[in-house]
């Protein structure tokens, strides 16, 4: 999953950042009104985890109008030590998904993510059903057939965000920016896709699944219904 997170405090955001990556989270960051701003116009999140007050000319409230405004999809988690009630139904009603008051536990914080992304991407259910193929992203675990699927983080994470976009087709440049964020600018090339996904479906072929990842040539790739 692709998390931006948009918090000023350079300790906090770094505290951040440490644990949503080591609990498999893509996390990118901004600091001010500016960066958060360029960043939600660039790329596509699954879930912005939001502050309110930005150095800037901006503050979150902002951000979270032009997500709406711009029609993201992606989920939207308010966090600040700003606690009136004002403040949080201002945030819900302008289209946020959840609003936490600092300080939190961390815990707190990657259960609601979690809640988020299953009301936003799994209709709230706790698993995916696809065909012969059954997820349960709470725990990263894949079964084919009622046979346990071992892959990697990258092969997870790509095999997810082909389930949670069904019947669209996805192009390298979206699969590529969805699995290393920000930093697939400085790559060369796509061809890590290409080995990912061939990896995907050796996997998944091996444990009897059917070939339902389809190469649209020269447009991308996408699940197959059929």
């Amino acid at each position: 999953m692709k998390l931006l997170l948009i918090e000023d405090e350079i300790a906090l955001r770094n505290t951040l950042v440490e644990y949503l990556r080591q609990n498999g989270y893509v996390c990118e960051v901004a600091g001010s009104f500016e960066q958060a701003l360029e960043k939600v116009k660039l790329y596509d999140y699954d879930c912005v985890v939001l502050d309110l007050t930005l150095p800037g000319t901006g503050n979150g409230l902002d951000i979270l109008r032009t997500l709406k405004a711009d029609g993201s999809r992606a989920g939207v988690l308010i966090i600040s030590a700003r606690a009136s009630l004002d403040d949080r139904l201002t945030g819900l009603d302008l289209g946020a998904d959840d609003y936490l008051t600092k300080p939190f536990h961390l815990a707190e914080l990657n259960s609601r993510l979690r809640a988020i992304i299953r009301r936003r991407q799994f209709q709230g259910h706790h698993h995916i059903a696809f065909r012969d193929l059954v997820v349960w992203p709470e725990q990263a675990e894949v079964f084919v057939r009622e046979q346990p699927l071992t892959l990697t983080r990258k092969e997870y994470d790509l095999l997810l965000f082909l389930l949670t976009n069904p019947n669209r087709v996805l192009t390298k440049e979206a699969i590529a920016e969805h699995l290393c964020g920000d930093a697939v600018d400085a790559a060369d090339s796509f061809d890590f896709i290409y080995t990912h996904l061939k990896n995907l479906r050796k996997k998944l072929q091996e444990k009897g699944a059917d070939n339902y990842i389809r190469t649209m040539y020269g447009v991308g790739y996408k699940l197959s219904f059929e």
